[in-house]
């Protein structure tokens, strides 16, 4: 008889101001987050803040909130911002301006294996990318000898 282990999905969903203040809140809660699951945030991170950044400055509409939710299996962290501007979609921007901004879905692309758009439910969009997860190695215990072992014949 063969048993299968399944892990279930950590989720993490919280509601922010479109602002500049909720979008730094997003990448806050987001790394706080990451490390009480004991997963690496420092990649994540970054996605959080430009897609918090997108929704609080492009996705904002006056009275209106975004929502930031992560979910976490045993591979992958997906990462989910949603605004109520689904009649504008992002865009990579390859040529930069000489501004300072443009650049955040560049960012998101190069760190996220995968990320993209799903439109609705009217008049919302979802901007999302994953991140594959990399098992981390366990330290050896102090004192250990660590390395790979040859044989030599004579």
């Amino acid at each position: 008889m063969n048993a299968e282990t399944t892990v279930a999905a950590r989720e993490f969903t919280v509601q922010l101001s479109a602002t500049a203040r909720g979008a730094r809140l997003a990448r806050l809660l987001a790394t706080e987050q990451l490390r009480a699951w004991r997963l690496p945030f420092e990649d994540a991170a970054h996605v959080v803040a430009e897609l918090a950044a997108n929704a609080a400055t492009h996705g904002r509409v006056s009275g209106r909130d975004f929502h930031l939710s992560l979910t976490a299996t045993e591979s992958t962290l997906r990462v989910e911002v949603t605004d109520t501007r689904g009649d504008q979609l992002p865009e990579v921007q390859r040529a930069f301006p000489e501004g300072e901004s443009g650049r955040g879905l560049v960012l998101v692309e190069a760190l996220a294996d995968h990320w993209g758009v799903t439109s609705g439910p009217a008049p919302r969009k979802t901007v999302w990318a994953e991140l594959l997860l990399v098992p981390e190695v366990p330290e050896a215990p102090e004192g250990a000898l660590t390395g790979t072992r040859s044989t030599t014949s004579r």
